[in-house]
């Protein structure tokens, strides 16, 4: 039972990168999921989350506008689309799983009941 994030890379800034994160072992069918970030030093925080049939998403104020989340549930990935890549972007980030069922979207790193591997992610300036 894993989560396994794949996608990140050194890119230049206003670059895009792709990030998903595949299930094995499990569905991903009745939960939430998210993407967390964390950078050097600093506090691991929520990027973006969904809830099971993508009809609720969640957005943090930095990613906003910038960032997209989608999801799908045959195939059990999670995606994350980022475009304009900003150096501050430049983190490790990690794919999880709502730590139940009926918490709709996870936004905390409480409501995660299920932590992915992380994949690092670097914006140059």
């Amino acid at each position: 039972v894993q989560l396994q994030a794949s996608g990140g890379g050194v890119v230049q800034a206003g670059e895009s990168l792709l990030l998903s994160c595949a299930a094995s072992g499990l569905s991903l069918n009745n939960w939430g999921m998210g993407w967390f970030r964390q950078a050097p030093g600093k506090e691991r925080e929520i990027v973006a989350s969904i809830s099971r049939r993508s009809g609720t998403i969640y957005y943090s104020d930095s990613v906003k506008g910038r960032f997209i989340i989608s999801r799908d549930n045959a195939k059990k990935v999670v995606y994350l689309q980022m475009n304009s890549l900003k150096p501050e972007d430049t983190a490790v980030y990690y794919c999880a799983r709502a730590i139940s069922t009926t918490l709709i979207v996870p936004r905390n790193l409480a409501d995660i009941g299920l932590w992915g591997q992380g994949t690092l992610v670097t914006v140059s300036s």
